[in-house]
């Protein structure tokens, strides 16, 4: 029987799913686990059709019903790590931490270790049993702010479809190249760059992709957006202001050549030409509650590397501003 944390899952064969395996249907409709987790599931009995067992390979037909029983099992073999981590929030659902720059959420080639994975690992070892140790989003190493993590399967299962259907709301400050007058929305699908395949860019067969701004605060030169995503791709907000011609501040993979102002003072051009990752910060999150369905808002105010930037673009853009 499913435990509380893994309640059964109900499904029933679209249309436009029907004559398709079996495993390859259930992929589609439980984004959340793995094809090759889903297909031991059917092999093993979790998943019936119909009430009865099935193999992976049969196809199914329209209207066919669906049981998946979810087993929890261990789906990382990363180390806990004991490490800092700034929790906003937990309950026994969802976990919210504020992550600094220069930490990797998931480990990969290079970051077996220190990565944020590690650390929840450590910090709640029952994260074994989760897809991605429970991440449902991801931000770069080098942008910093706000993340949501699943703690059961319920909770990964309902994270994953408000992503998919866009109703988590995610903003962000971003200190960009160039004085913007007014906000606007960015439309650009973004996939592969065609020649530098380490990176991403708005290309015709890319993915949909649509990113709001507002201004948050103008200076000379430069201006703070509040930006929000309505889609969730790779570097989204980076490669949408870099394809407007507006990099992120310290950006060193979309940024460009920096473009500074003959006047700026040294020790301003000093801090700009070596802000040390892209001025980019998750300050705001909201979502619906996966269990009480309560709607919660979290806010963290921008690290002290972007507001000593912001301190210092203000305050020679006050001077520019007093001179005749």
């Amino acid at each position: 029987m499913p435990s509380q944390d893994n309640p059964v899952i109900e499904l029933v064969v679209p249309y436009e799913l029907r004559h398709q395996r079996c495993d390859a249907i259930v992929a589609r409709l439980c984004p959340q686990y793995s094809r090759s987790q889903l297909q031991k599931w059917i092999r093993s009995g979790d998943v019936l059709v119909n009430g009865q067992r099935i193999k992976p390979k049969i196809h199914l037909k329209t209207h066919d019903k669906i049981t998946v029983h979810p087993v929890a099992s261990e789906q990382t073999h990363d180390l806990p790590e004991d490490m800092p981590l700034d929790i906003v929030f937990e309950d026994s659902s969802i976990l919210v931490v504020n992550k600094p720059a220069g930490l990797v959420v998931h480990p990969a080639v290079g970051h077996r270790t220190g990565t944020l994975v590690n650390g929840l690992l450590f910090h709640e070892t029952a994260q074994q049993a989760l897809p991605r140790a429970g991440i449902v989003h991801r931000l770069d190493k080098d942008t910093s702010g706000l993340m949501v993590v699943a703690k059961t399967l319920q909770a990964h299962r309902s994270l994953v479809a408000q992503l998919q259907e866009r109703t988590v709301k995610r903003e962000y400050l971003a200190m960009v190249q160039g004085e913007l007058i007014a906000g606007g929305t960015i439309e650009g699908n973004i996939g592969r760059h065609p020649v530098d395949r380490k990176r991403m860019a708005v290309v015709d067969s890319g993915k949909y992709a649509v990113t709001h701004y507002r201004i948050e605060q103008r200076f000379t030169g430069y201006t703070l957006l509040r930006v929000q995503l309505e889609t969730g791709r790779t570097h989204q907000i980076r490669v949408h202001m870099s394809w407007q011609h507006k990099p992120i501040v310290g950006d060193p993979v979309y940024g460009g050549r920096p473009r500074l102002s003959a006047g700026l003072p040294e020790n301003l051009r000093d801090r700009l030409l070596h802000f040390p990752r892209q001025a980019l910060h998750a300050t705001q999150l909201a979502l619906e509650h996966p269990e009480t369905g309560e709607w919660l808002q979290w806010q963290r105010a921008m690290p002290e590397d972007m507001q000593a930037l912001v301190a210092a673009l203000a305050e020679y853009s006050h001077e520019q501003d007093k001179q005749p």
